[in-house]
């Protein structure tokens, strides 16, 4: 059975499938699949749970009314109380069976809450990687747009140094320990397709690297400090 026919159930017979999937041994892969697949989780996790309750309810109504028996019984007396004892077997018998049956329900929705982790895990992944496509490009159009200042040779801006700053402070995670890397590391190692560098490539690289390594990545136009010079044949200062 898939999701698709599953999901087609009506409640009485959905039920029927997970109880019959929840101990682990006699599950089917397919149908446990279909059962923990995202379309039908949340309903087999409200199936377990309400079998769960049926089971805590009338176990908890069957100890009420064994109580109530148990001092019905020995206020009769000696016959009373041999009625009492040649009935605990049976009773003992159907709350061992009870007990498996609860636990196993248990230790199903905890199985659904693992699969539920998984598929979250999942989902969170796919969106991490979303994210991490759209940091990439994002470096890509930046490190253009530092490239074409250096082709150009015209004057940056501050707010130039500023985008172009983010390749440098911006990192992500990378390898299994998840170390930080910047995205410009990113882009030298991991996100840009080696070509050969040809000479022109190279000067290009070069003044892109000058420009890098202004004062306090300030443009040329605000930096530098004003400098004193003498006028009026040296007794002035300007």
């Amino acid at each position: 059975m898939d999701a698709q026919q599953l999901a087609a159930l009506d409640d009485g017979a959905y039920e029927v499938v997970a109880k019959n999937n929840a101990h682990p041994p006699t599950r089917d892969p397919e149908t446990w699949a279909a059962l923990t697949h995202p379309t039908n989780i949340n309903r087999t996790r409200e199936a377990y749970t309400a079998m769960l309750a049926r089971t805590a309810a009338t176990i908890k109504h069957h100890k009420v009314e064994r109580d109530a028996f148990r001092l019905e019984c020995f206020a009769r007396g000696e016959a009373g109380k041999r009625e009492w004892f040649a009935s605990r077997p049976e009773y003992e018998d159907w709350r061992r069976r009870a007990g498996n049956f609860h636990q196993t329900m248990q230790k199903a929705l905890a199985d659904v809450g693992r699969a539920q982790k998984n598929i979250n895990r999942s989902a969170n992944h796919r969106v991490a990687q979303d994210h991490r496509e759209r940091l990439r490009e994002l470096a890509q159009a930046i490190a253009r747009h530092q490239a074409a200042h250096a082709r150009s040779g015209g004057v940056a801006e501050q707010c130039d140094y500023e985008l172009w700053r983010l390749l440098d402070q911006l990192t992500v995670p990378v390898g299994p320990m998840n170390e930080p890397a910047t995205l410009r590391t990113m882009l030298d190692f991991y996100w840009t397709d080696v070509e050969p560098v040809t000479a022109q490539q190279a000067a290009e690289d070069q003044a892109e690297a000058v420009m890098r390594q202004a004062p306090a990545g300030r443009a040329a136009r605000f930096s530098g400090m004003p400098r004193a010079r003498h006028v009026d044949n040296g007794k002035r200062l300007a």
